[in-house]
């Protein structure tokens, strides 16, 4: 991906709270890693406006279920993160 110099106010503190925190060469990364994130919700509240304007609001009953289905898959995550890595993997063959 090509890459342009921007030049951009931030607040002092913070940015050197991140720079501190991922050192200089990754500040970059970090701002841009943030505003790719920022656009996925931007357009996440865009679908969820037509969504909405479609079939209707969504439910409290709706959300609830969908933060615990949320909650069972980050539960099942660091379970699985937690298991012990195999010490050796079986060899595989050509066939």
């Amino acid at each position: 991906m090509a890459t342009k110099k921007y030049t951009v106010t931030l607040p002092e503190e913070l940015a050197e709270e991140i720079r501190a925190e991922v050192g200089a060469g990754g500040f970059s990364r970090y701002v841009t890693q943030a505003m790719e994130r920022q656009r996925e919700r931007d357009h996440l509240h865009e679908f969820v406006g037509w969504w909405e304007s479609e079939y209707g609001e969504v439910t409290g009953e709706e959300l609830a279920g969908a933060e615990a289905e949320r909650h069972e898959i980050q539960r099942r995550h660091a379970e699985r993160k937690a298991r012990p890595m195999p010490s050796s993997m079986p060899a595989r063959t050509a066939s």
